[in-house]
């Protein structure tokens, strides 16, 4: 008789941590896709070129870490993920540069929760660097959200 065991049975504590870390990665692309659209939107809003520029680097930092998550979650399930929007940006600025600020600090500390629990270093190193990315933003937006009060 063979014992032979899948990967992945349904009772294997490592099962869960997989699943666990599959659904975070679809909540970060998702919060991901949503930072692409509101920033599109603070840009437009923006009401100097320098912050208009800023905020579309920033913009475009979350278009890799989009990116870099749909390949993740594509090699971990084999299938593309769905995204949608999961945050409604504000229509004024201000509101829209303090909502941003907010979720780019909840966005850092749920990285590094990645970051920690991932299994492998490729998803360690991503989740890592991309909670740095997510810092830098913060210290940005709460820049501009001083300076235009």
């Amino acid at each position: 008789m063979y014992n032979y065991r899948y990967p992945y049975y349904p009772n294997d504590e490592s099962y869960y941590r997989q699943q666990q870390l599959i659904s975070d990665i679809e909540k970060a692309i998702n919060g991901q896709y949503s930072a692409i659209s509101c920033y599109e939107r603070l840009a437009r809003m923006a009401p100097t070129m320098t912050e208009r520029e800023q905020i579309q680097e920033i913009r475009q930092d979350e278009v890799r870490h989009y990116q870099q998550f749909v390949a993740i979650y594509a090699n971990l399930t084999g299938k593309q993920p769905q995204p949608k929007i999961v945050e409604e940006c504000p229509n004024n600025y201000l509101e829209g540069l303090e909502f941003a600020l907010q979720d780019e600090q909840k966005t850092t500390d749920f990285y590094l929760n990645i970051s920690d629990e991932a299994t492998t270093p490729q998803i360690k190193r991503t989740f890592r660097r991309a909670a740095a990315d997510e810092q830098n933003h913060a210290v940005w937006f709460l820049y501009y959200y001083v300076k235009n009060r």
